[in-house]
């Protein structure tokens, strides 16, 4: 089931165009991973899908009742301001105590609805901002940078559960993240971005691609090197597109 198709879409912000021509489909299931060098329009290519940003071109066509769950590149919070984690997850209308229990436990962090938000580790705050846009069970999750400050463990520990959602729900996943290592591994497809869609495929081919190569560089030979030992040449089943 296609979840959203996105056809020649243009963004403008401040009168320069972020991003041009993009055309782009996700699908119930799907992990999908956007990747790109700073300024190249992901999190603008986030946002319109959202709808926060209205396209200059274009049009992005979602399924009917399409619930999407949004997980931030960051959110600041006052330490000084008291607030247990069940408040937090009622914001900003109030939600049934065990819709919360069940969207924590789902992001693996059961248990901790009474906790104080100022006291919770990076990882812990990192899972409540997923258990967040969990609890409408949604179509689409939509994460933006969302193990941003992490260290290696928790990146694993998160993308881990990450996968667990997936089966959970069935979802569709659509995700911006610098973790190349990691993308190559838990990625369904990988769309390279730099104001327009560079290449996309199979984690494999993108990672042997020139456009990906220019912009990455030797990074991706670990990458390229731990996917197969994961997956096997074998398990290539899609064509890049550039």
């Amino acid at each position: 089931m296609t979840l959203l198709t996105i056809e020649h879409l243009d963004i403008a912000l401040g009168g320069d165009l972020v991003l041009k021509d993009i055309h782009l489909t996700l699908a119930r299931g799907e992990i999908v991973t956007v990747v790109g060098p700073n300024g190249s329009g992901k999190t603008t290519l986030l946002k319109s899908i959202i709808g926060s940003l209205k396209p200059v071109r274009g049009r992005i066509v979602r399924s009917t009742e399409l619930k999407i769950g949004y997980v931030p590149q960051r959110l600041h919070l006052d330490a000084t301001l008291p607030m247990t984690v069940s408040r937090f997850m009622s914001l900003p209308r109030r939600r049934a105590a065990a819709q919360i229990d069940q969207a924590l436990e789902r992001a693996g962090v059961a248990g901790l609805a009474r906790r104080q938000m100022s006291g919770l580790s990076g990882g812990q705050f990192q899972r409540i901002l997923l258990a967040r846009a969990l609890l409408e069970s949604p179509d689409l999750l939509i994460l933006d940078e969302a193990t941003q400050g992490l260290d290696q463990r928790g990146v694993v520990d998160f993308y881990h559960q990450l996968e667990s959602v997936r089966r959970e729900l069935g979802c569709g996943v659509l995700m911006v993240s610098h973790e190349l290592h990691v993308v190559m591994r838990t990625s369904d497809r990988v769309v390279c971005l730099n104001r327009s869609i560079c290449c996309e495929g199979t984690p494999e081919r993108v990672a042997t691609s020139p456009a990906y190569l220019a912009m990455f560089g030797y990074d991706t030979r670990d990458a390229l090197a731990l996917y197969r030992h994961d997956h096997g040449a074998s398990s290539i089943s899609s064509e890049l597109s550039s």
